[in-house]
């Protein structure tokens, strides 16, 4: 199987690449608990025919990647805490999850590579350009926000559905993923059928609930990352869906906001997700964002 090496953190990242080695490299980052095959294979084939060499993994503590040793944390009680205002310890935050990022772009010999992330994705993403921007030719932060606790919260409606506790069953197990992902999806363009098939892959493949708690702790642990953002000097572009009930508009106008140059597309009707329908423009726009970093300086 494609897994990289154990990198200085003991993490062995699985990964899939399409396209030609020899064409421009895009590294896709999937958010809290997705495993690679939510970038959908369509999608990534979309993006091979305009020419980029497309790499999707699993991130440390889902799918087939490492699941870290850690001794078990009560997670809620950690959320809360910081809801409250207290500093909160994680088993491994943002910035852990960056340098993995990092550490299979070293072992697949890419120098510097189109950074795209989705959700904790471009957390990842944005922390990637922040920490090593040698390693960016451009960064694409999709649905995902700054860390800052004033932009980007959920809907309420959404939270008792997303943080029921995950039934040990198959079936259940994948109809709770449908119910969260219709409750997040975009309103007129939700695709059952595909959810199913991930929430089916998802459980087949590695049913390991854990990891998502230990990823919401280092998504709330990390903090915001406006100052850094504000730093950047890479070609941004920012997507989100005006209709995200998960991560609020505002997150993404936020790191438009700070990031200099940065590019904001928002996209009408679209939720925390990224239906069929919308891959032509989000696609175009990646393509127009790679465009920037090719051109000239003036």
């Amino acid at each position: 199987m494609p897994t990289a090496p154990a990198n200085a953190a003991g993490i062995e990242l699985f990964y899939e690449t399409y396209g030609d080695p020899d064409d421009v490299p895009l590294l896709l980052i999937m958010g809290l608990g997705a495993q690679l095959h939510v970038w959908d294979i369509g999608f990534v084939d979309a993006l091979v025919d305009r020419g980029f060499f497309v790499t999707r993994f699993d991130n440390r503590d889902v799918g087939l990647s490492t699941k870290p040793d850690i001794e078990r944390v009560d997670v809620g009680g950690r959320i809360m805490a910081a809801f409250g205002g207290e500093q909160i310890e994680a088993p491994y935050r943002i910035t852990d999850m960056a340098a993995d990022a990092v550490s299979l772009l070293d072992h697949l010999g890419i120098a510097a590579a189109h950074i795209v992330g989705a959700s904790m994705g471009g957390m990842i993403a944005q922390t990637v350009a922040i920490e090593h921007p040698e390693r960016v030719l451009t960064l694409t932060s999709i649905m995902s926000t700054t860390g800052d606790s004033d932009v980007g919260q959920p809907d309420p409606s959404v939270i008792p559905v997303l943080l029921a506790p995950v039934p040990p069953d198959r079936a259940r197990a994948v109809e709770q993923a449908v119910a969260g992902s219709r409750a997040i999806g975009s309103p007129e363009q939700f695709e059952e059928d595909q959810a199913r098939i991930r929430a089916e892959t998802s459980y087949d493949r590695c049913f390991y609930p854990i990891g998502v708690g230990h990823q919401l702790l280092a998504i709330v642990a990390s903090g915001s990352r406006s100052d850094a953002l504000r730093q950047l000097d890479v070609p941004t572009l920012v997507i989100h869906g005006d209709a995200d009930p998960l991560v609020a508009p505002s997150g993404g106008e936020r790191t438009a906001e700070v990031v200099p140059g940065a590019e904001l597309l928002m996209i009408e009707g679209m939720g925390h997700d990224t239906p069929r329908v919308f891959w032509p423009q989000i696609v175009e726009a990646i393509v127009a964002n790679a465009a920037r970093a090719a051109a000239p300086a003036t």
